[in-house]
């Protein structure tokens, strides 16, 4: 059975045919527009989002120049979870991702499971965007006297817009906001680079080692700042799973997925641990801040006129690119959840163009509460829904890993076979993130605050993932039923 028969309707090739592989309702209706360059830009722009661009800054300022160990430990992590997910999707693409990975291999409540933690990762990470919009606009003068609440609607309204209009728009618009993310950031390496063999001066210092060994060294204030500051950097590579998202809605994934994901390990070390590097030879680690973009506070002090405007309005992009990937990734998400009875059944709904609407004006509506929150507490919401975001990201990065460890544990049994492009020394590797994982909720509840809050808040938001499982479970049982032509007791949760 051809794949573009099962992708025009699989419920009725699955009937058909009884030894197909697993194929998911949700994959139905999608228009395979998605190209190479596509796909290539938007695991670059996957792998360059606001925790870089904004982040970085308040992180250096605790953590020093320590701050690149973070970065290049987070990044071997997330590869680890993009590879997993490479292999599952060449096994069988699907817009649903791990969602539809899950229902396969752990049944419904799996599926359940991950798509609502992934959906708590970009609905804050959503709020989390808009602000950093908003506060990427008050550099200039003409926005300083705008409220920071209205900056943040008018973020969500243009990106809401776009995204609605078909995925072809979608994959233009992040190939191009990608484009400008590594173009800005190659030309900052470049110019970082220029200082420091010229010994330029930079704001009244001389970019150099002596930056950093003038300066308390790699760890200015001790190992511990550099590990409690693990959750936010794993916030940063938050968009690293959209390629397999993203792979469903493309024609020949299986030549396509292996070299974008490939392509993911050097860029972590050229872009982040790089520029990390280059920031902290630049100035001392106490010249940047969490209220300014590190790379605009380098230009700032360099005094080159108009260059901290041009990176403003790259990191601007930023933002925007990270808030469109999300709006892009719930809806389709939301859509296979849906179909299978674990979302509202509006979530479910699409357009002429092929998006499925519905969940992405679900998660907006998460944007709109964000507009909110920023109305009310502009200096902290950042902080606030950073680590309600990281919550959702290990969540759904925890997921992954388990789909792939069953995966893998189905292949030995004989069950599947695997691709030839697949995770390297598994299972070892699926544990071993998933300790890793674990022991990021460890660091957070030890760094105290908001971040010892939001550990606190895990028991709250199982019991509403249970709550919520028990209000959906009889819809659920009842559309597996209509599917596989039993009564709903017969099915699997």
């Amino acid at each position: 059975m051809s794949d573009r028969v099962i992708a025009a309707d699989p419920l009725s090739a699955a009937k058909a045919n009884p030894a197909a592989p697993h194929v998911d309702a949700g994959d139905a209706g999608y228009r395979k527009d998605l190209k190479s360059r596509h796909i290539n830009m938007i695991a670059i722009g996957g792998a360059i989002g606001t925790g870089l661009f904004l982040g970085a800054g308040g992180r250096m300022s605790q953590a020093g120049p320590s701050l690149f160990i973070a970065y290049a430990v987070c990044g071997v992590f997330a590869f680890f979870v993009v590879r997993a997910l490479g292999e599952l999707v060449l096994y069988r693409p699907s817009s649903g991702a791990f969602v539809s990975y899950a229902r396969e291999f752990m049944g419904e409540k799996g599926a359940y499971t991950a798509g609502w933690l992934y959906f708590l990762n970009w609905s804050t990470t959503a709020v989390a965007d808009i602000t950093a919009a908003a506060t990427y606009a008050h550099f200039w003068a003409m926005f300083s006297d705008v409220p920071q609440w209205i900056l943040a609607l008018i973020a969500l309204a243009v990106v809401l817009a776009a995204n609605l209009i078909s995925v072809k728009y979608f994959g233009e618009m992040e190939f191009w906001f990608a484009i400008i993310k590594v173009g800005a950031l190659v030309a900052f390496m470049l110019i970082g680079i220029f200082l420091i063999v010229t010994s330029h001066d930079v704001g009244g210092h001389t970019p150099g080692l002596a930056n950093i060994t003038d300066n308390g060294g790699i760890f200015p204030n001790g190992m511990m700042p550099m590990l409690l500051l693990i959750q936010g950097v794993v916030f940063a590579y938050a968009s690293v799973e959209l390629c397999g998202v993203a792979a469903g809605e493309t024609e020949n994934p299986e030549k396509i997925m292996p070299k974008a994901i490939n392509s993911i390990m050097w860029r972590v070390g050229l872009f982040y641990v790089g520029s990390v590097v280059l920031l902290a030879l630049i100035l001392p680690y106490t010249a940047y801040s969490g209220d300014q973009s590190p790379f605009v506070t380098v230009f700032d002090k360099l005094g080159i006129p108009g260059a901290a405007g041009v990176m403003n309005l790259v990191v601007l992009t930023a933002a925007l690119s990270s808030l469109n990937s999300g709006l892009y990734s719930t809806g389709r998400i939301l859509r296979s959840m849906s179909l299978s009875g674990s979302a509202p059944r509006f979530t479910g709904v699409m357009n002429k163009g092929g998006v499925p609407y519905g969940g992405i004006l679900l998660t907006a509506a998460f944007g709109v509460m964000g507009v909110a929150l920023n109305y009310v507490m502009p200096g902290e919401a950042f902080e606030l829904v950073l680590n309600f975001a990281s919550i959702g990201i290990i969540g759904t990065w925890a997921m992954i890993m388990v789909c792939s460890l069953l995966f893998w544990r189905n292949a030995q049994q004989g069950k599947l076979t695997r691709p030839g492009y697949n995770l390297p020394w598994a299972p070892y590797t699926q544990i071993v993130t998933i300790v890793f994982l674990g022991s990021v909720l460890v660091l957070m509840w030890m760094d105290g605050g908001i971040s010892r809050t939001t550990v606190n808040c895990l028991p709250l938001i199982a019991a509403a993932l249970v709550g919520g499982w028990f209000l959906v479970r009889g819809r659920v049982r009842a559309t597996a039923a209509e599917t596989a032509g039993t009564t709903p007791s017969a099915t699997r949760d």
